[in-house]
């Protein structure tokens, strides 16, 4: 009987010592275009997100695709199925093989240049922010300086700020101003009780802060910081940068389509 518990629990060890292992292990893709070549790393933190797109990667799903939507100082995007041998002025969108998952938000990953990225369709047909973890996209976005990263977060923040006054402190206006008069001691309490439950509510929200780590990103390679929060980053291409620039910079017709096809080709490669 202690012989086949030990057994049991080698394996389980086993088990668990190869799990750890693959959780450890990062995965890179080579995303191979007739523009260049970029070497992506995808993080381990985001798993549903990285083997989803592996698994499409090693079905050669988005083998022939091309980046259908370039927006300079914006992104390059591409995979989607319907691109495939697209003819010219062909509206290419959302393909039709989409594979929706849930979001994976991380406070350390976000949009500086050479993030990859899941795209989405809006909210009013999905609620939830799922991922269409079936195309992509690389961020090219531009350099940012403090003031206006400043500016993105109040812009951001002072709608929530707004909503909660008035859910707060403006059903106790009246009262407030009665007691300022009366006794400025209970005027003390209850404003200070209404701020703490503000801020309490604050904390708990969406709010935006910009870490230093993404400061220091988007003040230097740049990025695009108003789009943290809103779609999945999932890795980052570690080579290959001057190509994100090279495909932004090409001519497009009206549907953001380059004139010039830019073929898409990925691979799992190893470090």
């Amino acid at each position: 009987m202690q012989k086949l518990l030990l057994i049991r629990y080698v394996i389980t060890l086993f088990l668990l010592t190869q799990s750890l292992a693959a959780q450890q292990y990062t995965h890179y893709v080579l995303i191979k275009t007739n523009m260049g070549n970029m070497k992506v790393k995808l993080y381990n933190d985001t798993p549903n997100h990285r083997n989803e797109f592996l698994k499409l990667v090693n079905n050669d799903h988005f083998d022939g695709t091309l980046f259908y939507r370039v927006i300079k100082n914006f992104v390059i995007q591409g995979g989607s199925s319907d691109s495939r041998n697209a003819p010219r002025g062909k509206h290419i969108g959302y393909g039709t093989s989409a594979a929706n998952i849930d979001a994976e938000y991380r406070d350390n990953h976000f949009h500086k240049k050479g993030a990859l990225c899941a795209p989405r369709q809006p909210e009013n047909i999905n609620q939830f922010k799922m991922s269409d973890i079936s195309q992509f996209y690389i961020v090219q976005g531009r350099v940012w300086t403090n003031e206006e990263l400043n500016i993105i977060e109040k812009n951001h923040n002072i709608p929530i700020k707004n909503e909660l006054k008035r859910k707060y402190y403006l059903p106790r206006k009246e009262e407030l101003a009665k007691l300022k008069q009366e006794d400025p001691k209970a005027f003390n309490k209850l404003l200070r009780q209404i701020k703490e439950k503000i801020n309490f509510e604050y904390s708990l929200s969406d709010y935006l802060k910009f870490t230093d780590q993404q400061r220091k990103a988007y003040t230097t390679v740049g990025g695009l910081p108003d789009l943290d929060g809103e779609y999945t980053v999932f890795g980052e291409v570690v080579e290959g940068l001057d190509v994100i620039d090279k495909i932004a910079n090409l001519k497009t017709d009206k549907n953001d389509r380059p004139y010039t096809d830019v073929v898409i080709k990925i691979q799992e490669i190893s470090q």
